[in-house]
């Protein structure tokens, strides 16, 4: 796992300021401020239509705020260009063309390949990487496989495979267990878990409030503006919670 070289520890990894955004004239965020820190395992929950996706976009440069700033590591987000510090898993991710002919092995060697410069020739350190991502997330055994082949939670954890094959220090998912099952989305949120308590800073776009209680230390509420920015135990008594979650049903978010 490598770690985003800059400022030191005592500053956020990620800090967004005043931040932003419209589509087409429609806001879809406004005056977002918090910040992500080393080690943590960040949800980001809300409704629908709240800036979820669209605040990972801005974090990851994939579109630039209309007002505010980002800044990574104490720098200009501007100034920032250790991308490949900086795995993602975008949202459906997983639905593919179930003939297409790319194996397992070829799907993660792809991202491996992508921050390599031209000509990118695939070596022995490339095919240990790779192999070593897909021990990780368990698929190893599956490399030569077609990926269309696999299920919706082995795919979902080749993709997992892809985000960390270059060792980043921070992991942004998506959405990632949309159309995944109860028992492939509790073996998916372990692997995250463990991957986490190896020193990757998750940052995770969810609806699962379950995933809340079970697995993050950090919740961010987002509905536009930013509702609630917290620890997971500091969300339990937030007017957020009770927004979210009806009172009667309060103590699942009580960790067991």
């Amino acid at each position: 796992m490598n770690e985003i070289q800059g400022t030191g520890h005592d500053t956020p990894l990620i800090r967004v300021e005043d931040v932003s955004f419209s589509y087409s004239g429609r806001v879809v965020l406004e005056n977002i401020t918090f910040e992500i820190r080393r080690g943590d395992f960040l949800a980001i929950i809300g409704p629908n239509g709240s800036g979820k996706s669209t605040l990972i976009k801005l974090i990851l440069k994939l579109l630039n705020p209309d007002q505010g700033e980002i800044f990574i590591d104490g720098k200009p987000i501007e100034q920032f260009e250790q991308w490949d510090l900086f795995g993602y898993v975008p949202q459906k991710a997983t639905h593919i063309d179930p003939l297409f002919p790319i194996s397992v092995s070829e799907v993660v060697s792809l991202e491996r390949l992508s921050m390599k410069r031209f000509p990118r020739w695939f070596n022995q350190e490339d095919g240990k990487a790779v192999r070593k991502a897909l021990e990780l997330v368990g698929m190893d055994a599956y490399r030569d496989r077609r990926i269309g082949d696999l299920s919706g939670g082995q795919q979902q954890r080749v993709f997992i495979a892809r985000a960390i094959v270059n060792s980043p220090g921070v992991l942004f998912l998506d959405e990632p267990t949309t159309g995944i099952d109860a028992r492939a989305q509790d073996e998916f949120y372990g692997l995250l878990d463990e991957l986490n308590r190896q020193g990757i800073t998750i940052v995770l776009v969810t609806h699962d409030v379950g995933v809340v209680n079970k697995h993050v230390n950090r919740v961010a509420c987002l509905n536009q503006r930013m509702a609630f920015h917290g620890s997971h135990e500091e969300f339990c008594s937030s007017a957020a919670a009770r927004a979210l979650i009806p009172g009667e049903h309060h103590l699942i978010l009580h960790r067991h």
